[in-house]
């Protein structure tokens, strides 16, 4: 029985380490089950290419150190309450926390996983609280035609929620096949002649000729969201041809804020209590990578997060021997 912390650090570019982490204040105490790696952002943490100007902006609830290094970071956190006032013990939560064992958090920090909703699967809640609020954020509505560019697991989320819209045809355009199968998964089309002239394009490929793409499908008058975030690498793209005269909307969408239009009725909480309900969807699994042990991470992610790869949520799994 211990009350010590691991927790995994950036401490240089390409390189993690998994240190000993302070426990935090809180009246619950909590072990990690799973964690997830936020592919995009993540990578950019790993790279050291957060902006100094976003530095105050991308700091998570408990992060210890600063960007760029060393930084203890990370925000899809399932754990279970192992000691704290009786109604809480044994619940299992999410919460935003960085990829640590143990660690201790305020009851008002945490949300109930619905009735039923593994905790693996748990972990894209903010991945799907971002694909919310991206629909929120892109007024797309019943019937619209609509191209999702990018197929990473936020790409993929948006598109299954889209898919959900009366009428609407969605499209997901990524060169690689595999990812392309878990978009057909939720109904998802993938013949991009019929993203053609889209009513509404999001884009979530990370790189600007996936963004060159979004502005290309994009119809007249048509939103294009753009939810991909490059830290400081100088993204180009061509605003000449059609992109005035068309008179197309680029709209950043970010999930730090509540979408304007639903602000005055929808809280922080409220939205995660919304994301967790539509993960009751067990297709959504697939999103998810076979778990990796967290005594093996610090080896095994650096390598995920290199450029490309997976669209797959890298998932970590925690030990529940010794913790109390």
């Amino acid at each position: 029985m211990t009350d010590a912390a691991l927790a995994l650090w950036y401490v240089a570019p390409g390189k993690i380490d998994a240190r000993p982490a302070a426990l935090g204040l809180g009246n619950l105490r909590l072990r990690t089950l799973y964690s997830g790696v936020s592919r995009g952002t993540e990578r950019l943490v790993l790279n050291g290419q957060i902006p100094p100007s976003e530095a105050e902006r991308m700091r998570v609830p408990a992060q210890e150190g600063d960007f760029p290094f060393p930084v203890k970071y990370g925000y899809c956190c399932v754990a279970e309450v192992i000691e704290g006032p009786d109604p809480w013990q044994g619940q299992r939560v999410f919460t935003l926390h960085p990829h640590q064992t143990l660690f201790q958090a305020d009851a008002a920090r945490v949300t109930l996983l619905p009735p039923g909703l593994p905790p693996a699967r748990a972990v894209l809640a903010a991945n799907m609280e971002t694909a919310l609020n991206a629909i929120w954020d892109s007024g797309a509505g019943p019937a619209d035609r609509i191209a999702v560019v990018g197929g990473g697991s936020v790409g993929v989320l948006i598109a299954a929620l889209a898919a959900g819209l009366p009428g609407a045809a969605v499209t997901l355009l990524d060169p690689d096949p595999a990812r392309q199968a878990l978009a057909v998964n939720f109904g998802v089309g993938i013949n991009a002649a019929a993203a053609q002239d889209a009513d509404v394009v999001f884009h979530a490929s990370g790189v600007a000729a996936g963004l060159q793409t979004a502005l290309d499908l994009a119809g007249m008058e048509a939103n294009v969201v753009e939810l991909s975030w490059y830290g400081t690498k100088p993204i180009a793209v061509s605003l000449g041809g059609a992109f005035h005269s068309k008179r197309l909307r680029l709209i950043s969408s970010q999930v730090g804020q509540v979408s304007p239009g639903r602000r005055p009725r929808w809280s922080y909480g409220r939205r995660l209590m919304a994301a967790l309900a539509l993960l009751a969807d067990a297709r959504f699994d697939a999103l998810l990578s076979a778990p990796i042990p967290f005594a093996e991470a610090s080896k095994r992610l650096p390598r995920l997060l290199s450029e490309g790869g997976s669209a797959l949520m890298p998932l970590i799994s925690y030990p529940t021997e010794g913790v109390r």
